[in-house]
């Protein structure tokens, strides 16, 4: 929330009127309620993305869709114009994820604790590597906690990240209107 303290306000405090001590003024408001096409759109779009990754993996008899997955669904359809949403993001970032996932596994074990501290580390990698994807700190907690085989897991990964990228660009031009995902490829 942001807040505007070069110029706070002097309001009193209502009940004792008393109250003198400047107060932050709220500059900011939370997005306007989208039209009701646009939510159904939302959901109906992301809903088959999850759904497209669950027929994969009932295909190939493997798990695709996973919780960090689901994530970057709806964070790519919901935020299509932010770095966050962008494909190099969302690849890369559950990639570097694994990574460090699967580092502090071998490190410390299927602990709570190493989950924790994979997730700062993929956070601090990601965005030192211009790949920002909140999701993706989940993908190093999943590796952690649940330890899935690395030759099975990654390649999973990799493309059911490619997939969901590829199914938010095509979904993204079913509505006129819609911002168009990606805002940029790489």
């Amino acid at each position: 929330m942001s807040t505007d303290t070069a110029a706070p306000t002097t309001e009193t405090d209502s009940e004792s009127g008393t109250d003198s001590r400047p107060r932050p003024r709220i500059v900011a408001r939370a997005p306007a309620r989208p039209a009701p096409a646009a939510a159904f759109h939302s959901i109906g779009a992301v809903t088959v993305v999850l759904l497209g990754l669950v027929a994969i993996g009932a295909v190939i008899h493997e798990p695709v869709l996973i919780p960090p997955l689901a994530a970057s669904a709806a964070l790519v359809h919901s935020a299509p114009t932010l770095p966050l949403s962008q494909p190099r993001s969302v690849v890369l970032g559950h990639l570097l994820a694994a990574g460090v996932g699967y580092a502090i596994l071998a490190l410390a074990g299927p602990t709570a604790w190493a989950a924790a501290i994979a997730t700062g580390v993929t956070l601090a990698l990601t965005f030192l590597a211009r790949t920002p994807h909140a999701p993706a700190c989940a993908t190093a907690v999943v590796i952690v906690l649940q330890e899935p085989a690395p030759v099975r897991f990654v390649p999973l990964l990799l493309g059911a990240s490619i997939v969901l990228v590829l199914m938010e660009f095509a979904v993204s031009r079913l509505r006129r209107g819609a911002p168009r995902y990606p805002a940029y490829w790489w």
